[in-house]
């Protein structure tokens, strides 16, 4: 928790233009009105997602994530979890917030292993299957043992989240409507989880159905499966995805010089491509007061990956490492062309409360779905984005050019051509 929040609560210590205790705070008094929080603890409602939490591991919360008995709000229940959604029709943050706030978070115990699981867990893991497996919010009766309480959270870290209760018993009143391929997916006992995750995404399943039904353990040869934590899970999709297109466009021509840019909710993408065989790497560039950087300089992190890959976790960039990585190599297939890919995010205080990883992967696809500026060859492309980023950001690329050993080894590294020039 950081102590400087826990002195401003709210009051503007740290310069920043917008707060993001505040902005929790104010969604939940607001959410607390349009429930009249008499706060029951046993409603009806339609429940669009689960939440594997991470804490106490193996034994963890799983918790049936779903709108109170309010009709305004289960009118759009499917709305309360969909980062495609939000992204395509450019939800601002606020809207975000009071969507997520809305949520019930029901929960329960249990062990990642259901094997180790009581038979009463057993049974409630069973039905957040159900609920994760489900095309649409499936009708749910849910009986807590206490009224769902908000509880502030005054980390700035921290995406916001609705009241939680323990959950005593929850029964869905209806069979959900669960597509054939998922359906066939699931019951597969053989179907390893890469796999799985490669079919449902071809198939037109989004990063987040598939993040569910992996959280939930509904992935998998059978000896295997397990409840995974929602944020394990997110990045577990992304990576996967990832490394099945760049064994794909390794067999691809090299790209042209291309520029992409583009932005959503105070992160701005800028992508460079080089023509030469792929290899990635991300700078994270925060802004003075922009998300976790309180102070009046700008800060960066940065992770890198060749063309053989990675062989550890992005400690830096964490899941946005994967994230980001995910569209730029979705508009690389459809382009049929392999590239070194440079990319600079740029986040600003327009971000103020963090949201998920999900705004990167969106921030990013909106970049590759810009047209693309070709030029002749690579430093007249990096005097457009030394020029563009000093103007628009005020920030000098040249140390993140200077730090970049993609640029290092696109200068340095010799190529086979040259030995046939000699």
């Amino acid at each position: 928790m950081n102590v400087q929040c826990l002195k401003c609560k709210g009051r503007g210590f740290c310069g920043r233009v917008y707060c993001p205790i505040y902005a929790k705070a104010n969604s939940m008094m607001r959410m607390k009105k349009v429930l009249s929080f008499d706060a029951k603890e046993e409603f009806s409602s339609k429940a669009p997602a689960v939440l594997v939490g991470r804490s106490g591991y193996p034994n963890i919360n799983i918790g049936i994530l779903a709108p109170p008995e309010v009709p305004s709000l289960l009118e759009h229940a499917e709305l309360y979890d969909a980062p495609r959604v939000w992204g395509s029709n450019n939800f601002q943050v606020d809207r975000i917030i009071e969507l997520r706030s809305a949520l019930i978070n029901s929960k329960f115990k249990a062990d990642v292993k259901k094997a180790r699981s009581t038979s009463s867990d057993k049974r409630m893991i069973e039905l957040a299957q159900e609920v994760s497996m489900a095309a649409r919010p499936v009708d749910i009766d849910i009986k807590v043992e206490n009224a769902p309480r908000f509880r502030l959270n005054l980390s700035p870290d921290i995406a916001p989240f609705g009241p939680d209760a323990k959950l005593k018993n929850a029964i869905l009143t209806e069979n959900p409507k669960i597509s054939p391929i998922v359906e066939k997916t699931v019951s597969d006992y053989d179907f390893k989880a890469n796999d799985a995750i490669s079919t449902l995404f071809s198939r037109g399943f989004d990063e987040n159905a598939i993040t569910k039904l992996l959280s939930t353990g509904t992935l998998g040869v059978k000896i295997e499966r397990k409840l995974v934590p929602t944020r394990w899970a997110i990045t577990a999709v992304d990576d996967s995805l990832g490394k099945e297109r760049i064994a794909e466009i390794r067999d691809y021509k090299n790209s042209d010089c291309l520029a992409f840019f583009g932005s959503y909710l105070g992160n701005y993408y800028l992508v460079l491509m080089f023509p030469e065989p792929w290899s990635y790497e991300l700078f994270e560039t925060y802004m003075p007061r922009a998300e976790w950087n309180q102070t009046n300089q700008i800060q960066f992190m940065t992770d890198y990956e060749p063309c053989s890959g990675r062989k550890r976790y992005a400690y830096n960039c964490v899941g946005g490492y994967y994230a980001a990585r995910l569209p730029i190599l979705d508009r690389l297939h459809q382009m049929k062309r392999q590239a070194s890919v440079l990319v600079i995010r740029v986040i600003t205080g327009e971000y103020f409360c963090p949201l998920g990883v999900w705004v990167v992967r969106e921030a990013t696809r909106k970049a590759m779905q810009s047209e693309p500026i070709e030029f002749a060859d690579a430093s007249l492309m990096l005097k457009y984005a030394s020029s563009l980023l000093k103007k628009k950001f005020g920030l000098d690329a040249s140390q993140i050019f200077r730090k970049s050993i993609l640029l290092k080894n696109f200068r340095e590294q010799l190529k086979l051509q040259s030995f046939y020039n000699n």
